[in-house]
């Protein structure tokens, strides 16, 4: 073998050419050989593991296969064989100049390494893209498992070229890692909790991508569209993006709308404030007159039959209206605005739908409607709240009823 090696060597000595530069230039020879077979196989590993790999993924029903070629793993695989010849074949070509074949097998193995990770790395980006696929983890935060698997990789791949370089063992490179642990939980603190809080969110279901959530503590109102090792992605209704950190989801306080989103609807809780001093009993020819609103008319006449048959019972005397039991007009209204909000078509008549009277402010008396959109789309549920308040609010006056307007003029505010 040693014969064939320095044929080139033998020849330039022969033709007069000193011992020194005859090896070098045996050397050079030989490294020209070696580059075209190298780059003749990479190129023949290349064209038949990426042809057949590419032909047998075209001929499965599962979109993984697909999916590693689309991220390049059988072209980073092709690159292993001339990789794994060069280093077999190196030594004979620099056999007189053993330390330039020492830093260059040294540099190829890094470069193997990393081959290695990027070849790990595709199939992280592969297995990602496949799991959003599936419709049963597509709001899972899959970015930050495969991160974790990404920082895991890396802190190999840097421990295998830190072993390279010294000569040290990996086993004893991680054990002395190990010593520096604390440097390196505080260094990482934020990557550890944000792993930490990803696999919580995700075992207890708290946040799925595609979640309505609102965090006031980071102006964040919006869709999740992202979830990773470190970050949670929200997209605002205005279309900015806010970042939040992972862990903030398990330390801060946070609303999620998927219940409602998941319901039968979205609530509508919104009161408006009634003018304390336009409160007063109805008359019984008010009453007369309020009974030509349809929605209410036999609801008046039965309860002015209650009314005036308890009255009559107990002996009531009705020369003062405020004498036994009476009609009110904020009570006939509130018993009005009930009966809107139960004949109307936006409302879902299953769940609660309720008209109550709050605690009194020094802003008027509140009336709140309480019930449900069965549009839950935001632009729908706004037009079907406008349109019940838009009602409500006009017929106040058919009540005899006032809306509580701050007194511009008197910063204290006059009803």
């Amino acid at each position: 073998m040693d014969n064939y090696t320095h044929f080139f060597r033998d020849y330039f000595i022969e033709q007069g050419v000193s011992n020194s530069f005859a090896t070098f230039f045996n050397m050079l020879a030989l490294l020209l050989l070696l580059g075209f077979l190298i780059y003749l196989s990479h190129r023949v590993t290349r064209l038949v593991i990426i042809k057949v790999f590419t032909a047998f993924s075209n001929r499965t029903k599962t979109n993984f296969d697909n999916l590693l070629v689309s991220y390049k793993a059988p072209k980073y695989v092709a690159s292993l064989i001339p990789l794994f010849l060069t280093m077999k074949l190196l030594p004979i070509v620099f056999q007189d100049y053993p330390n330039l074949n020492a830093f260059i097998l040294i540099v190829l193995k890094i470069f193997t390494i990393f081959i290695l990770i990027w070849i790990f790395r595709s199939v992280l980006r592969t297995l990602e893209a496949y799991f959003k696929l599936d419709p049963r983890l597509n709001n899972k935060p899959i970015d930050s498992y495969i991160q974790v698997f990404m920082l895991f990789l890396w802190a190999v791949g840097i421990g295998l070229v830190f072993a390279v370089l010294t000569g040290i063992s990996l086993m004893t490179f991680f054990t002395t890692l190990g010593a520096a642990s604390a440097i390196l939980l505080l260094i990482f603190k934020d990557t550890i909790m944000g792993f930490v809080a990803s696999v919580q969110v995700a075992v207890n279901d708290s946040v799925r991508i595609g979640d309505w959530i609102t965090m006031e503590k980071y102006h964040a109102d919006g869709d999740v569209i992202e979830i990773n090792l470190s970050t949670v992605q929200v997209q605002n209704w205005d279309k900015t993006i806010t970042y939040l950190p992972t862990h903030a989801l398990l330390t801060d306080a946070f609303t999620n709308w998927r219940g409602m989103q998941e319901s039968g609807g979205r609530r509508i809780k919104r009161s408006i404030l009634i003018k304390a001093k336009s409160i007063r009993y109805l008359e019984p020819e008010e009453v007369e007159e309020l009974k030509k609103i349809q929605l209410i008319s036999n609801y008046l006449t039965t309860r002015q039959e209650d009314i005036k048959k308890f009255n009559s019972t107990n002996s009531i005397d009705k020369s003062l209206l405020i004498n036994g039991r009476n009609l009110t007009n904020i009570g006939v209204y509130r018993k009005y605005v009930q009966t809107v909000i139960e004949n109307h078509s936006g409302i879902n008549k299953d769940l609660t739908m309720m008209v109550r009277q709050l605690q009194p402010t020094a802003k008027g008396i509140p009336l709140e409607i309480y019930a449900f959109s069965s549009d839950k789309r935001w632009a729908n549920y706004e037009y079907i709240m406008s349109d019940i308040f838009d009602h409500v609010l006009a017929a106040l006056p058919y009540f005899d009823l006032e809306l509580y307007e701050l007194d511009l003029g008197d910063p204290k505010g006059k009803e």
